[in-house]
């Protein structure tokens, strides 16, 4: 386990909240998290709950006599390996950047001579402001590491764009590499973490897997039977050919796999926008068995049965998220690939959806219940191409998940040789 500590510096944002999971996870990694809260966090987060996950006094005021006794601000901003400012808010940024003293945030950042990594979250349009960017571009030519925001819907329900908190696994995977630890997994009593050379070596790969439950009340939801098994064993081939991997999982009872950044989502909206956000990347993989609708005015109360019969249930189309990735003018994906579940006519209709998806590969196979496919160990898939159709033996899925990857090492290695002359 890790001996290093980390002075988490919590804003006064909605996003304040993720910063719970941000200690019990930083803490799964070894690492102690002493924190203080600005004026405003404490209407978000209380000291009680933080000061529960750290194990740490919660600080709060520059002029409490007892804490200035104890420990004291200046040897506050020096006994820590690294200083994280999460969520980095606007007027905590603009402060960072004037070099202010007037709070024990800011005092601390003053007075620090460790290294100061930055996760900023606010409303896009505070974080595309003019004086926000300037404050930015001090801060970076100041030395500070910033990382995000995330691209996404934001606590205002009418507001989406740059400015969501960056996802807390990639943030602890940013502050663990930065204080030259490896991560390990939630679990795990080891990592196998290694910077592999391989044929993607360098290269990041996006996947999506498993299914999405669209709720129809706060009980029930529509599901199908995806197990998530194909699009992990996709995922962690990925990473054993040099990759980094983003993989975007439904809800499954796979665990994550190691060396992966992993965002876990419910919805195919939710999916949706964990992809945006995942974006740029070379090869996107879209194992996912999205649901195709979901409830229009789902209920916030469960439904009721009724002398008069089953619910009237009012379906509208979820978003096309291979469609929307694949037809992208800007920032696509060098190589797209969908996956097509199928139980009549699997390659007729794999054909139809690479043309209709604009993917580059369709991965069709045929799950009728009495293949065993879904939820299985094993796979038996066509892989449609411009080029016609390979008709793929049975293998098991990490077989399957090696060889997919192998081809797409080798395709995206020619496109890009070929896009230089």
């Amino acid at each position: 386990m890790s001996n290093k500590r980390i002075l988490l510096i919590i804003g006064g944002g909605i996003a304040a909240y993720k910063c719970l999971e941000l200690i019990r996870r930083l803490r799964e990694q070894g690492v102690a998290t002493r924190t203080v809260l600005t004026k405003a966090a404490t209407h978000f987060v209380t000291p009680l709950s933080v000061g529960a996950l750290s194990n740490e006094a919660v600080l709060t005021n520059l002029f409490n006599l007892n804490e200035e006794r104890e420990i004291g601000h200046i040897r506050l901003s020096r006994e820590a390996d690294l200083i994280v400012v999460a969520p980095a808010t606007a007027d905590l940024l603009a402060k960072m950047a004037g070099g202010h003293a007037n709070d024990l945030a800011s005092t601390v950042l003053m007075a620090t001579n460790k290294p100061v990594l930055a996760a900023p979250a606010m409303n896009p349009h505070m974080w595309l402001h003019p004086a926000t960017q300037r404050n930015v571009a001090q801060l970076e030519r100041d030395g500070v590491t910033i990382v995000g925001p995330d691209v996404g819907e934001m606590a205002e329900r009418d507001e989406a764009g740059p400015g969501r908190l960056i996802e807390i696994p990639t943030l602890v995977e940013t502050i663990t590499t930065a204080l030259a630890i490896s991560p390990t997994r939630s679990g795990s009593n080891t990592s196998t973490s290694k910077k592999a050379k391989g044929s993607l070596a360098g290269r990041h790969v996006l996947i999506t897997a498993g299914p999405t439950h669209e709720p129809i009340d706060p009980v029930r939801y529509i599901a199908n039977r995806s197990s998530g098994k194909q699009g992990y064993a996709i995922a962690a081939a990925a990473r054993d050919a040099g990759a980094n991997v983003t993989l975007i999982s439904g809800p499954v009872t796979l665990a994550d796999p190691d060396d992966i950044t992993v965002r876990h989502i419910e919805t195919a909206q939710e999916m949706l926008e964990a992809t945006k956000a995942a974006l740029p990347a070379d090869i996107a993989i879209f194992t996912a068995a999205v649901a195709d609708w979901r409830v229009d005015g789902k209920t916030n109360s469960k439904i009721k049965k009724k002398k008069s019969g089953a619910p009237d249930l009012s379906l509208i189309e979820n978003p096309d998220i291979l469609k929307t990735v694949a037809k992208k003018r800007k920032g696509r994906p060098t190589l797209v690939i969908g996956f097509a579940a199928e139980t009549d006519a699997v390659v007729k209709f794999g054909t139809k959806k690479l043309k209709a998806k604009g993917a580059d590969w369709i991965v069709a196979n045929d799950v009728s219940a009495t293949t065993g496919i879904m939820g299985g160990d094993r796979n038996t898939v066509h892989l449609i191409t411009s080029n016609g159709v390979e008709d793929w033996p049975d293998m098991a899925k990490e077989d399957v998940a090696k060889r997919i990857i192998t081809q797409a090492a080798k395709t995206l290695s020619a496109r890009i040789k070929a896009g230089s002359k």
